[in-house]
């Protein structure tokens, strides 16, 4: 499947690649069908990927994987959240949150409330709020990446 994307232009999709979020995300609930695209001409330290929405080519999300930045991020998610997805091998699932970069990448964020849970196994995914004050809105990672930079990570 061809989309015309914001970030990468006219890129084309496996549709086994794309990922049903049946509840949409948070903000977006009508987005439902999603593909997870890396630039592969660029090295991040964190591997940014970019969660491209199949309904709106102009609609794309920055992602991470949390572990890259904060390695002992493990939220606590009821089963019940979990259910609409399938899960049944721990193993299959993988877990981003939102980047936000603003003019100032100084002030970059991630957003550690509210996680995007994802079958890889069954490319269903959803999008959950975490039930604590202990994983913030907006994560600053700025000194972080910079800090993997130096060390070569």
């Amino acid at each position: 499947m061809k989309i015309n994307t914001r970030v990468f232009g006219e890129i084309d999709i496996e549709e086994t690649k794309i990922i049903h979020f049946p509840s949409g995300i948070i903000g977006f609930p009508d987005m439902t069908d999603f593909a997870l695209i890396h630039d592969s001409e660029k090295k991040s330290v964190c591997a940014v990927r970019w969660l491209q929405s199949m309904q709106e080519p102009n609609f794309a999300m920055p992602v991470v994987d949390p572990l890259a930045v904060v390695p002992d991020y493990n939220p606590e998610v009821e089963d019940e959240l979990l259910k609409p997805i399938h899960i049944t091998d721990p193993e299959s699932v993988l877990v981003l949150v939102t980047l936000t970069v603003p003019k100032d990448i100084t002030k970059m964020t991630i957003n550690l409330q509210a996680p995007l849970v994802i079958n890889a196994d069954e490319k269903k995914a959803c999008q959950i709020i975490v039930d604590t004050d202990k994983y913030p809105v907006r994560f600053p990672i700025y000194d972080i990446i910079e800090k993997m930079k130096k060390e070569g990570k």
